[in-house]
């Protein structure tokens, strides 16, 4: 099975949501592609980054975001480790990995728990470079606006107001990316 089979077995009929989500994944996956492309030198997985990119969103679906057309019933902070949940079941462990870790630049135990969010206490953190690239460049692309690319600098600011560890990441990755 390969990605396009997975989004329209998860989103079966053409509607806005199925639009948002190829639209944006589309988008970062070019981004993502684009990057591993200028860098040769890290030995990056080129058709795993293409299909992880595709699918680190599938998970949206189950999730209530009425703005982007998402009408299920989980959290939207959620939708990584439902995606998780969703790509393991297809027998893709690797991707599910993907999904589970390109919230915000990662998230830690000690943020979930601190900031009590809906999700198991661990560390769901990007730690292979084609997690960190795709999750870099995920942070260029919102689902409101799918089309249109962030710069660096808002990218930037919409990480800065989950605290400066993700921010840190984030710049890591700019250093080790562009």
């Amino acid at each position: 099975m390969n990605y396009n089979d997975i989004i329209s077995k998860y989103y079966p009929e053409a509607n806005k949501l199925r639009d948002i989500l190829i639209i944006h994944s589309t988008m970062v996956t070019k981004r993502a592609l684009k990057i591993c492309d200028a860098h040769p030198e890290l030995k990056m997985d080129r058709q795993f980054i293409e299909e992880a990119a595709m699918l680190h969103d599938i998970g949206i679906c189950r999730c209530d975001a009425a703005g982007i057309e998402c009408f299920g019933t989980e959290p939207y902070i959620c939708h990584g480790r439902i995606g998780a949940e969703m790509l393991r079941s297809e027998g893709f462990p690797r991707h599910a990995r993907v999904c589970e870790r390109h919230t915000g630049a990662g998230l830690t135990k000690e943020q979930i728990v601190s900031q009590n969010l809906p999700l198991p206490h661990e560390d769901f953190l990007p730690e292979t470079l084609e997690e960190q690239v795709i999750c870099y460049a995920d942070k260029f692309y919102s689902k409101t606006h799918p089309e249109q690319e962030k710069s660096y600098e808002r990218a930037e600011a919409s990480l800065a107001k989950f605290g400066e560890e993700g921010l840190n990441r984030f710049r890591e990755w700019k250093k080790l990316f562009e």
